[in-house]
């Protein structure tokens, strides 16, 4: 039996139309490499744009959504939102009622996502190769305290309690084990607390009593050498602190 012409057509048309509607709305499909590679697992999770500096943020300590739009630097909120439910999914970071008097919720890393510390620290040293000098002086204060993380490579017997102050950010730093364990808030009975800007602190750590012109010292100087005697890096980045310590000198030698 015949159909009847116009009414197929017009169901062929509404079929094309869906069709296209579907394919403007739904979302690009998710970028994975599909190997048998535990590193290409690991890059299917962490890979995408904005991820490991959610880590790096989280590896603090727990934070609002707002205080990670914030120190992630630079993130739309839409983007940042897709790949915090993409690091839930893969059990990477989870959601928890901040405690009173506190109120709302904070992002905070799963047992999991604190396996990433070591090897995101251990990726920052392998980016030492490539930083520019101005991108040290531009270090944002949430910085900081990894950043000491990554350029300081503490013997197993070590023992400091340190304190950060930077922007009106206050860090602890712990060494023990050959591992520098960071936090934000005070730390507890520091033997040496430095207060500055990041690019300052970073260099008088690198430079030496020359670049200690812009920073705060308080506490004993002995565990401040004991620090310094720690700080691994390329010859050009050290050569470009003691060239920046010699300049903040001049003014004040003038």
């Amino acid at each position: 039996m015949a159909g009847n012409p116009t009414r197929i057509q017009s169901s062929y048309f509404v079929i094309q139309i869906s069709a296209v509607t579907i394919a403007t709305i739904d979302p690009m499909p998710r970028r994975e490499y599909d190997q048998s590679c535990s590193l290409a697992c690991a890059l299917d999770r962490i890979g995408e744009r904005w991820s490991l500096l959610i880590v790096r943020e989280l590896s603090l300590g727990p934070l609002r959504f707002s205080d990670l739009v914030r120190n992630v630097g630079g993130a739309p909120t839409d983007v940042l939102t897709k790949r915090l439910r993409d690091l839930e999914s893969h059990g990477i970071v989870r959601r928890r009622e901040l405690s009173p008097p506190a109120t709302g919720v904070a992002y905070e890393l799963t047992e999991v996502g604190w396996g990433l510390e070591r090897p995101m620290l251990e990726l920052g040293r392998w980016g030492l190769h490539f930083e520019r000098v101005d991108d040290v002086v531009d270090l944002a204060p949430t910085s900081l305290a990894n950043a000491i993380r990554i350029i300081a490579q503490p013997p197993p017997d070590a023992r400091l309690s340190i304190g950060l102050r930077s922007g009106g950010q206050v860090y602890a730093l712990r060494i023990e084990n050959g591992w520098i364990a960071a936090s934000r808030g005070e730390a507890d009975d520091p033997v040496l607390t430095l207060s500055g800007d990041p690019a300052d602190v970073l260099v008088a750590l690198v430079a030496g009593e020359a670049g200690e012109q812009r920073i705060e010292i308080e506490g004993d100087r002995g565990a401040l050498e004991e620090l310094r005697a720690m700080v691994v890096l390329p010859d050009r980045l050290r050569q470009a602190a003691c060239a920046l310590a010699a300049d903040a000198a001049e003014p004040a030698a003038a």
